[in-house]
């Protein structure tokens, strides 16, 4: 549990900077706000400034992949400062073009940063409290949102960028003090290590022997399998690769990075990256900051309650609810921004009428906080613990690697692309479109997720080893 808190930083400093946008962007485009050095944003400057962290986080997902090899503990302290020094530079910056230089740049820190913190979770934990110590990354991730939506309210652009740098400079050095995974140490041949990582980790007085034994034994039955895969030519390679071990491997790919598109297209960055915006378009009376808050607190809460339910009512039931619930939600958002935008004239000719507007604020209001309760139960977290569940230990870097890389991608997609669905199809039609993705993300879910409830990692299932023995 000491190691997840401390790990659990990685994606505090991710959720810091992904909450930045809104205020920042509000700081920018304010004039009451503007200082000496401050620069006005155009709408789709923005959209570029919000979505470049996840064009970064796309190349840092495959960079992390790569860097995995080298030890979980060992990346995330190496990422971590230069993640600090990207936020620096935005105190700095005197341009646009310079912050989307340096969104890029804390993107590519950060996406590396949560992969290897879902992974080295996955890893440490046990079976039964694994689905609850992954809903710890979900909710320090979205309590660092709501820290930079409270403070970012009072500060300024330049003055959240400078809070947010402390972040990750914790982070390096807390992960100091804790140690590497047993199975990354029992694959480079470090068992001695292993052993002591898990007295570490379970307790010094723990018996874990049969443990690091079954980790011992699969990892290096995983090991020889690779290089036996390896080893072949191509047509040997292709040959070997019955629906067995396609399985293995394909379908945790498919899975997971469908779950990542239908929850990057889901409009849930839509109100984190322009929330404050949204709002001033939808809400009558209420004030735009004080209902950013307000939404990204009831998330934080419902993160809270999704490390309970996971490991309780289990991943499919709780994806499913929470694909119906969002797409209610967001028709309904929808329903409710077409509503206001046919009656615009009508309130501003009747004055009456438009006195009791913010009478009304209470159903946009309703409809996201619906939106973000069912998220964060079920789609936003689960979709990152399926990552470290689904892929076998032999794949596991590689799949990690893409399907983050993925995500990433659809996020950047996603986020620059809100501005243009706005533009071209209103804010209603905007969100009738994700209430629609959504709608097929239940589809997906319904048809295509397995359960992984209660179900051992590969290197800790005594079974895996038969798993990787050829057919007789």
């Amino acid at each position: 549990v000491l190691a997840a808190l401390a790990v659990s930083l990685a994606p505090f400093s991710a959720g810091l900077g992904k909450g930045y946008s809104s205020p920042a962007i509000a700081s920018l485009q304010g004039p009451g706000n503007a200082t000496r050095r401050d620069f006005q944003l155009t709408d789709q400057q923005a959209s570029w400034l919000a979505s470049l962290s996840f064009l970064g986080a796309l190349f840092g997902g495959m960079a992390g992949g790569a860097a995995m090899r080298h030890g979980r503990r060992r990346v995330l302290s190496l990422a971590a400062a230069p993640c600090s020094l990207s936020w620096l530079l935005t105190v700095l910056a005197t341009s646009v073009r310079m912050m989307c230089i340096t969104a890029f740049l804390g993107g590519f820190c950060c996406s590396i940063l949560t992969m290897l913190s879902q992974v080295y979770i996955s890893e440490i934990s046990v079976p039964d409290i694994r689905g609850c110590l992954s809903a710890v990354l979900k909710i320090v991730g979205h309590l660092g949102v709501l820290f930079s939506f409270t403070i970012g309210a009072y500060l300024d652009w330049q003055q959240l960028a400078l809070c947010i740098s402390a972040a990750p400079l914790l982070l390096f050095c807390t992960v100091l003090y804790i140690p590497e995974t047993p199975s990354y140490l029992v694959l480079i041949g470090k068992d001695d290590e292993a052993y002591k990582s898990l007295l570490w980790l379970r307790g010094p007085n723990s018996d874990v022997a049969q443990e690091l034994a079954t980790i011992r034994t699969n990892v290096l039955a995983s090991k020889n399998f690779s290089q036996r895969q390896s080893q072949m030519s191509s047509s040997q390679l292709i040959s070997s690769l019955d629906v067995r071990t396609m399985n293995r491997l394909l379908g945790p790919i498919l899975v997971t990075c469908g779950l990542m598109m239908f929850q990057r297209f889901s409009g849930a960055h839509a109100f984190s990256f322009y929330a404050v915006p949204i709002f001033r378009k939808t809400f009558g009376g209420m004030n735009p900051h004080g209902a950013a808050i307000a939404v990204s607190f009831v998330q934080l809460l419902a993160s809270c309650l999704s490390g309970l339910l996971i490991d309780t009512v289990g991943r499919l039931p709780l994806l499913i609810v929470s694909s119906v619930l969002m797409s209610m939600a967001l028709a309904g958002f929808g329903s409710y921004a077409y509503y206001e935008e046919v009656h615009r004239n009508q309130r501003i000719q009747n004055v009456m009428f438009h006195q009791t507007v913010g009478q009304n604020d209470w159903i946009p209001l309703l409809c996201v906080l619906v939106f973000t309760i069912a998220f964060s139960l079920g789609m936003s977290p689960i979709s990152w613990l399926l990552i470290g569940e689904l892929f076998p230990l032999e794949y596991r870097a590689f799949g990690s690697a893409m399907a983050t890389a993925f995500s990433y991608l659809c996020a950047f997609v996603g986020v620059k692309t809100f501005v243009d669905f706005q533009q071209a199809l209103g804010l209603h039609g905007a969100f009738w479109l994700y209430a629609s993705i959504s709608v097929g993300g239940l589809c997906f879910v319904v048809c295509c997720v397995p359960e992984t409830k209660g179900r051992d990692l590969d290197e800790m299932d005594p079974n895996y080893v038969q798993s990787l023995s050829p057919k007789r």
